[in-house]
């Protein structure tokens, strides 16, 4: 009888993608069966790769996984071939087949949810009896069907954070400067909007914000920046590294541009690019700061609110699973009224691959360049509280997996 449990995280780390996993571990060991982790997710997997939790559950370490950041087993970007028909198929389930797995959940993105979705379709077209559920994670909380994902708050969080620390910096000084603050968002500029809770008071940095969801000017950006010279010394200016110019090109791409097995390029540079145009343009000191893997490797800065729902997103997984579902994604609705409560519950992942949800244009104001009040009701509640982490000489400990 095929009753096991088997968990894989896959795609960029997050803050919490960790407290999913320890949602999932310490519901399934409830069972009484294995609970295999992958390595390194489905690719992997594919190599042979994985290991038995139940070690890693027995000991003390456990209770630190939620708030250990990036992913405890390992991360991939493997795209699973179209063709159900693929020899790629047949391997992973007869691994499948000899660990006798009854559950399979991933932790993922979107194009995690696209593998669940693959798999699914190949369980179902094959007559095999295996239960697969996506749980969601990015930090660019572009999932559609659910509310938000977990990652995204904690990320949030940090970006927000550095901007009201970063804006206290650069006060301090009475000669004019520029920085431009560079964050993630390939089509989605929930994360980069972030910024804009930042700001003690109106007109406060960061004064300008641009999202990859409008076509980005550098004449416009010039003008922006050139106005808000006169009204302040400092400005400091929040874009995602997504941003496209009016041709479709994204202003940081070149002919060199890296693309992934999911054709998704490489993004990093606009920021720089935009010190350079700045500084020719203007005659102020101008920096450019980009964020990177900081803001999805911080748990420190972590949202209290966004861990707990991680575990919770996990918890109901595998719960959801035992129920007999598969080929679904854990979503979050959020319920109506004043308190601010949310509350699990299943999508088809089908739907939900391949897709990405966008910030509503409604929300972005000042002609493109801020957000407005409904983004901040919308994520505020997410950066909510504080993780419980356990410090030594001063700095946090973490549950770590041996690599050697």
């Amino acid at each position: 009888m095929k009753e096991n449990f088997l968990v894989g995280q896959s795609g960029g780390p997050s803050p919490v993608i960790n407290a999913s996993l320890y949602g999932i571990i310490d519901e399934a060991q409830k069972t009484g069966s294995a609970v295999y982790g992958m390595i390194n997710g489905i690719e992997g997997f594919l190599d042979g790769h994985f290991m038995d939790t139940a070690e890693l559950y027995r000991s003390p370490s456990f209770r630190m996984l939620p708030n250990t950041p990036s992913s405890y087993l390992g991360s991939c970007r493997y795209k699973l071939p179209k063709d159900l028909n693929s020899e790629v198929y047949r391997k992973v389930f007869n691994r499948f087949d000899e660990l006798k797995i009854g559950t399979f959940i991933y932790i993922g993105g979107n194009d995690s949810m696209d593998t669940v979705n693959k798999l699914n379709c190949y369980a179902r077209a094959s007559g095999i009896d295996i239960k697969i559920i996506g749980v969601p994670k990015t930090i660019d909380n572009d999932l559609m069907l659910t509310d938000h994902t977990p990652g995204f708050g904690s990320a949030a969080k940090y970006v927000a954070c550095s901007m009201r620390e970063l804006t206290l910096d650069v006060d301090a000084y009475f000669k004019p400067s520029i920085v431009i603050v560079e964050v993630m968002g390939r089509h989605a500029g929930w994360l980069t909007a972030a910024a804009s809770l930042a700001p003690k008071y109106a007109d406060d940095n960061p004064c300008l914000i641009y999202l990859p969801e409008l076509t980005f000017s550098v004449e416009k950006f010039l003008d922006d920046i050139n106005t808000k010279l006169k009204e302040k010394t400092s400005v400091i200016v929040a874009i995602s590294e997504g941003i496209r110019l009016a041709n479709g090109r994204l202003l940081c791409e070149d002919e060199n541009t890296a693309v992934d097995a999911f054709g998704h390029k490489s993004l990093s540079g606009s920021a720089k690019i935009l010190e350079r145009i700045s500084k020719d343009k203007f005659a102020v000191k101008c920096r450019a700061i980009e964020l990177s893997l900081l803001q999805r490797s911080s748990a420190v800065h972590a949202s209290g609110v966004d861990v707990e729902e991680a575990v919770l997103a996990g918890r109901f997984g595998v719960q959801k699973a035992l129920d007999g579902n598969s080929g679904k994604m854990v979503a979050f609705q959020r319920k109506k009224g004043a308190k601010y409560e949310i509350e699990c519950a299943l999508e088809d992942v089908g739907v939900i691959c391949n897709m990405e949800k966008t910030i509503p244009h409604d929300w972005i104001i000042k002609d493109g360049t801020f957000v407005s009040k409904e983004y901040a009701d919308y994520a505020a509640p997410l950066l909510e509280g504080e993780p419980s982490l356990v410090y030594e000489h001063g700095l946090p400990m973490f549950c770590y997996r041996d690599r050697r």
